[in-house]
């Protein structure tokens, strides 16, 4: 059975496996991985985990262009599945491209039905957080995300030119639920 749980350095060496099947360099949406993040020692990974962590904390200021984020890893026992975020609140950038909520799978454990799962959970703790409706992007040619943007109950307001490529714009309800975690 999957679950969301908060970042930790206790899965670095499924997470590194994952990073691995996704490629070196690859962007991974979701999972706050930033371009000068080094997550091949131990004490990169641990400094990267505790910066996400911290992200959520909004007594912290969040670097220049950022906002403050929820992430969890979707997990299976001991195996890391992916990730997803919940931004608090939407910057201009957001708003144009990125949405609140951002989720990606590493390419073993997709079509399994774990985002639709995942993005169903986050857009709880959404609601929780006071949050209403949810924008949420994928790029216009990632059809398997329209679906399951869909599944949740995304209603396309747009597909635009965004500074991430041509991007589907949805928004969807918050709404009450157990948490899911």
């Amino acid at each position: 059975m999957p679950d969301l749980i908060a970042p930790t350095t206790r899965l670095r060496s499924s997470w590194l496996a994952a990073r691995d099947e996704w490629g070196r360099g690859v962007h991974q949406d979701g999972n706050g991985l930033r371009d000068f993040d080094e997550v091949d020692t131990v004490a990169g990974f641990a400094e990267w985990v505790t910066r996400l962590r911290r992200q959520a904390d909004e007594s912290i200021p969040v670097a220049d262009g950022l906002v403050h984020a929820t992430y969890w890893w979707i997990v299976e026992q001991d195996t890391y599945l992916g990730a997803i975020s919940l931004r608090h609140r939407l910057n201009d950038f957001l708003l144009r491209a990125g949405g609140h909520i951002g989720y990606g799978l590493r390419p073993s454990a997709r079509r399994q039905g774990l985002a639709t799962w995942a993005l169903g959970v986050v857009l709880s703790h959404a609601h929780a957080r006071g949050i209403d409706r949810c924008l949420v992007t994928c790029a216009d040619h990632n059809t398997a995300s329209a679906r399951t943007i869909e599944r949740n109950g995304g209603v396309l307001e747009d597909v635009r030119d965004t500074e991430l490529g041509r991007t589907r714009r949805y928004w969807l309800p918050a709404h009450p639920g157990d948490g899911g975690t």
